[in-house]
């Protein structure tokens, strides 16, 4: 149900075109918010996120959708941006795994809040997860806390007493709440794309960690889970 206070009011939405961005976007609009999805294409290794980005902020109505191109190939340091870095493919690893994008989402709320400001909204959704995750430190919680004190520092609006509050819908559920949430929200899920290394031919691998977090977090819901994948995913 939308919170009538906050009615038509903008928020600016960072769209990866991933099954937790779609959600969080989704509930954002459930709020009542008026919704400007910015998705970076930051030349990744494939770009069906992307294109899955374009059908989400169709399929949800938004005001508009900005696609801002930053090459960080060009810093390197990741599995995703460098093809020379191989995709895991035998599980979750201990510690930072090697598809960790350097500051990924430092740079991208920072992008996304210069945007919000520009417009004069104040909210801001971005897809976090603590729980079912591949162990990424900016994605905690404590990382949240401190970008928004430091965009309520840092910027005219913050400094005027227009500060800035960041939304992380998803920041405790498991893949299966997430999951649930999907078919609450009337959603299609094969609009989003989990998969870091797809093949040839369009298909999710289906071993990377990311397919399998999504494979395990559909079927414990009991919610289908249509995605087109090149072997099927273990459950374990």
């Amino acid at each position: 149900m939308a919170n009538n206070s906050k009615q038509g009011a903008d928020a600016v939405v960072l769209l990866s075109g991933g099954l937790d961005s779609m959600v969080s976007a989704a509930l954002a609009r459930e709020q009542g918010y008026r919704i400007n999805a910015l998705t970076i294409d930051y030349n990744q290794r494939h770009h069906c996120e992307i294109d899955s980005a374009k059908a989400i902020a169709a399929n949800l109505g938004a005001a508009r959708h900005v696609i801002l191109p930053l090459d960080l190939r060009q810093f390197g340091g990741s599995a995703l941006t460098d093809t020379d870095i191989a995709v895991p493919k035998g599980g979750l690893e201990d510690g930072i795994p090697v598809t960790y994008v350097p500051a990924r989402n430092l740079v991208f709320l920072s992008v996304t809040l210069a945007w919000a400001e520009a417009i004069g909204a104040q909210d801001i959704f971005i897809g976090v997860n603590a729980l079912d995750y591949s162990g990424y430190p900016d994605c905690r919680p404590e990382f949240i806390e401190s970008f928004t004190k430091t965009a309520n520092l840092a910027t005219k609006a913050g400094d005027g007493g227009k500060g800035f509050t960041i939304h992380t819908p998803l920041q405790f559920l498991g893949k299966a709440d997430i999951a649930r949430e999907t078919a609450r929200l009337g959603l299609d899920p094969a609009q989003s794309w989990s998969c870091y290394d797809p093949t040839r031919d369009g298909l999710a691998c289906g071993t990377c960690d990311s397919c399998r977090l999504r494979r395990k977090g559909f079927a414990d819901a009991g919610v289908e889970d249509r995605t087109p994948y090149a072997e099927e995913p273990s459950l374990d």
